[in-house]
């Protein structure tokens, strides 16, 4: 193919025998496999576990409950990496609880080996409430035995960051300093749950025995809840 030149040359270049050659397509990058839970996974051989002590007031057991949670890892070693619970065991001294326990551990280990979202677990078990009342435990409020091992499986999967912790932004964090230095010195007892006045009453919404009234509003000191908004 010729080409006539109509202009001036004032510069040239020679193409190379790799310049003139079709560049090889890149080769494809294999499709990265990423591993999820399921209910066929086999058991692995080691599994990494965490215990939570349990300790209840005398009137619900007389004995702790030792709560284990075993984890499995999910693509180790990659930037896929994740932590996930697999199964849950709970051994306690007293045999009082000795069949719903049971039935529940296997309950809950099914649903964290059957994959996708277990988180729901929490709210569940929060929301189970004893119909003789519930209890006082370090100055929180527990509905029931259940609901407190709810707030264990909370504590873990926030550990795990299955779930996020509840986030207090700075000007609120700020409030609740200005309202617990406030009360410093005006009381010399406090509750066991920790720097919490006596008169305080039950927040609802993290039902820690942490709600007071200052300037004629209600304000929880613990998770910030305030019925003035």
């Amino acid at each position: 193919m010729t080409r006539k030149i109509d202009g001036k040359i004032v510069a040239f270049k020679v193409k190379s025998q790799e310049q003139e050659a079709p560049q090889a397509a890149a080769p494809a990058q294999p499709a990265v496999e990423v591993e999820h839970m399921h209910e066929d996974m086999q058991r692995p051989e080691k599994l990494l576990g965490t215990t939570y002590k349990l300790k209840t007031p005398e009137h619900i057991s007389e004995h702790s409950l030792f709560i284990t949670i075993n984890d499995v890892v999910l693509n180790e070693g990659t930037e896929h990496e994740v932590r996930r619970p697999f199964e849950v065991f709970i051994n306690s001294k007293s045999l009082e609880h000795f069949q719903w326990i049971v039935a529940l551990t296997r309950i809950m280990s099914a649903v964290f080996r059957k994959g996708g979202d277990c988180t729901f677990l929490v709210e569940e078990l929060r929301s189970v409430f004893d119909p003789r009342g519930g209890y006082w435990n370090k100055g929180k409020y527990v509905p029931s035995l259940i609901a407190e091992i709810g707030n264990v499986i909370e504590q873990h999967l926030t550990e795990i960051g299955m779930l996020g912790k509840p986030e207090v932004d700075e000007h609120q964090q700020a409030f609740l300093e200005a309202k617990k230095a406030e009360l410093e010195g005006k009381t010399e007892e406090v509750e066991e749950s920790g720097n919490f006045p006596p008169s305080a009453t039950l927040c609802y919404k993290c039902h820690n025995k942490s709600v007071i009234v200052k300037d004629g509003c209600q304000t929880c000191l613990n998770c910030g809840d305030s019925k003035c908004g």
